[in-house]
């Protein structure tokens, strides 16, 4: 039931797709789109009633569910789709899986291919990204390093520089952290939606292991804290795929415009803390 109100909420109060909403909840397409008739076809919005509670809401949704009339199990292509990449996986086997698990109900061999092929069909093959006001922030560390010199012992260590950027219309913020750790992240994050003045319904950050437990490159599984951040903060957040610069091209962009514009500048400049060094960066 919590899912299913995750789903909700997510599809009513944003303008993700149901594949955006199927990665940030760790469910497939299918499945989201199996909620999604469920709550339409019990005449559900968003937000629920106050009086709402999960037993109630099960009650509702499968209700509905159960007076359809039609047998027809519908596969879950998405799933196909993903099990066609594993090496030895044929459309057969996939077939005859799904014809065991639906006791015959399902579609016969041809039809089970060719609609799983339309549906193929429909895929967008491009990272062609439209990005609307306020709607994604796209979040990464900068290659260079600022150094930063112990008073004391003279020993310098790196300070790492976080770039964030709006998707539209590509404003870019900067602050200098200690390293590149999971408090460091999640606090460039929080800095970044405090200084911009709100939070957009999408956070692209990098996949480093301090944010994300499993970099899937289809279903990645965030680290609790960092969950617990996308919950307190309200965003959905979806790491970009490992070596895919294009899933996050805009702070790639934000990324060079930092090192040129700001780091070379102060190339020349000695900073003994990281605060001395972030407020270099900030002015």
């Amino acid at each position: 039931m919590r899912k299913i109100r995750d789903v909700l909420r997510y599809r009513y109060t944003t303008d993700l797709s149901l594949e955006a909403i199927a990665r940030a909840l760790k469910i497939s397409k299918g499945v989201v789109a199996k909620y999604l008739r469920l709550s339409e076809a019990a005449s559900m919005g968003w937000p629920l009633p106050e009086d709402y509670d999960d037993l109630a809401l099960e009650r509702l949704l499968y209700r509905q569910a159960k007076a359809r009339s039609s047998s027809f199990i519908e596969p879950d292509y998405a799933r196909v789709h993903q099990e066609l990449k594993k090496k030895g996986v044929t459309l057969a086997l996939l077939r005859e899986e799904y014809r065991q698990a639906t006791r015959e109900r399902g579609d016969q061999y041809t039809a089970f291919c060719t609609r799983y092929r339309a549906w193929a069909g429909k895929l967008k093959r491009s990272m062609r990204q439209i990005h609307r006001a306020g709607e994604n922030l796209f979040a990464d560390y900068a290659g260079p390093t600022v150094p930063i010199i112990d008073g004391q012992t003279g020993e310098i260590r790196p300070s790492s520089v976080f770039v964030a950027v709006l998707g539209a219309p590509n404003y870019t913020f900067a602050c200098a952290t200690p390293q590149q750790t999971q408090a460091d992240g999640l606090g460039g994050l929080a800095r970044v939606l405090t200084y911009i003045g709100g939070v957009t319904a999408l956070i692209v950050p990098d996949n480093p292991r301090s944010l994300v437990r499993d970099a899937d490159p289809y279903e990645p599984v965030l680290n609790r804290l960092t969950e617990e951040f996308a919950v307190h903060y309200g965003p959905v957040i979806l790491p970009a795929r490992r070596r895919r610069p294009q899933d996050k091209a805009q702070v790639e962009n934000g990324v060079q415009v930092v090192e040129r514009w700001i780091l070379e500048r102060l190339r020349h400049r000695q900073f003994f803390s990281v605060a001395e060094a972030d407020a270099a960066i900030a002015a």
